[in-house]
């Protein structure tokens, strides 16, 4: 009976994180638009634009949260999330987070 009740509680934990978790392919699909400022695998065609390749999703997602309610200022930025959906959020930091990050050479 313990054993059954700590195998559901542990299952229980798990579900929320699971659904909260993006699809890369999805993400890589929605992520076109990004590819003009970004690069399409997440590496910047520009200094002037960050690299989103091998970042943190959280990352990701957060700053597009942040663009999207006026935490953060950017012009372009704000006018790209204004029609993300928490699900488009968590796909493109999924996708952009599974991708290489630069590699510099020493």
């Amino acid at each position: 009976m313990n054993r059954t009740l700590i195998v559901l509680a542990l299952v229980a934990l798990a579900l929320p994180a699971a659904a909260a978790s993006g699809d890369a392919e999805v993400g890589k699909k929605k992520s076109t638009v990004c590819a003009t400022c970004h690069g399409a695998n997440g590496v910047s065609v520009s200094p002037e634009f960050p690299n989103l390749a091998g970042q943190y999703p959280d990352y990701i997602e957060t700053a597009l949260k942040h663009y999207k309610n006026g935490k953060r200022k950017n012009p372009i930025m704000s006018v790209q999330a204004a029609n993300l959906t928490p699900k488009d959020m968590m796909d493109l930091a999924a996708y952009f987070s599974s991708q290489q990050a630069l590699q510099v050479k020493h």
